[in-house]
């Protein structure tokens, strides 16, 4: 039986492979980790297409909602480990599953129409209006005003005609 010879740059190469591996697992586990210590309540939103709102955190719950609506905001109130207590804009709560929410901020449209405006100034132009019920995401929020995304339509919309972010929070 003959020993196979590798090069130097073969065990570099292997190296730096499995150093970059364990580098992936270290940065997940920590993000997970942060993740577990935010502050109660906040904000995220659901990130799958389809997502099960359950009675208690465990799949052994009944399916209390099924949600079909990915970047619907929701806040966090409780976390028992990789399960969320959530509340969603209507005020119903249960529990998700982590891995169906993103930390993506979002926020949906509630009460009137919303003017999306190009500056956030009651005197800037309005590029467009949106109905309640529409969900974008949420950027650039400072005194009483947050840039809201719509597919590709943005514009600076007041945070009290949005859910998904709190009055005078800033993004």
């Amino acid at each position: 039986m003959q020993a196979s010879k590798r090069s130097p740059l073969t065990f570099w190469l292997l190296f730096l492979l499995c150093l970059g591996a364990l580098g992936a697992v270290v940065a997940t586990f920590g993000s997970t980790a942060a993740a577990q210590k935010r502050k109660l309540p906040y904000y995220a939103s659901i990130s799958a297409g389809k997502a099960h709102m359950r009675t208690g955190p465990g799949r052994n719950y009944p399916i209390e909602w099924l949600y079909r609506r990915a970047d619907l905001p929701i806040k966090v109130v409780d976390i028992y480990n990789d399960w969320r207590k959530v509340e969603d804009p209507g005020g119903t709560q249960g529990w998700i599953q982590v891995g169906l929410l993103s930390a993506r901020r979002t926020a949906i449209v509630t009460g009137g129409i919303a003017a999306m405006r190009s500056s956030p100034s009651f005197d800037a132009h309005i590029e467009y209006r949106a109905e309640p019920g529409v969900v974008g995401r949420l950027s650039d929020c400072a005194r009483g005003w947050c840039y809201f995304k719509v597919g590709d339509k943005g514009g600076y919309v007041e945070q009290t005609h949005l859910w998904g972010v709190d009055p005078g929070e800033e993004l």
